[in-house]
């Protein structure tokens, strides 16, 4: 589980499918968090604080979270 504040809010295409795609900065590091099909989630915005939880990847040397269960912080 992860918490921290989300840096940036990003559209990006992956394979012709729609991704929400989000930097968390917990503290630590950086790690890119994707929702793959999504356009858009009301409360994830830039600044906002998020606690989220999944499986830690890599790529492209980049950490990375796919779909994470996630809370909002009020």
């Amino acid at each position: 589980m992860l918490r921290g504040s989300l840096r940036t809010v990003t559209l990006r295409p992956r394979a012709g499918v729609p991704a929400l795609e989000a930097e968390l900065n917990d503290g630590s590091g950086v790690i890119t968090v994707v929702w793959l099909g999504r356009r858009r989630i009301a409360g994830i915005e830039p600044g906002r604080a998020i606690e989220i939880e999944g499986r830690i990847g890599a790529h492209d040397g980049m950490r990375v979270m796919y779909n994470p269960r996630y809370s909002l912080i009020p």
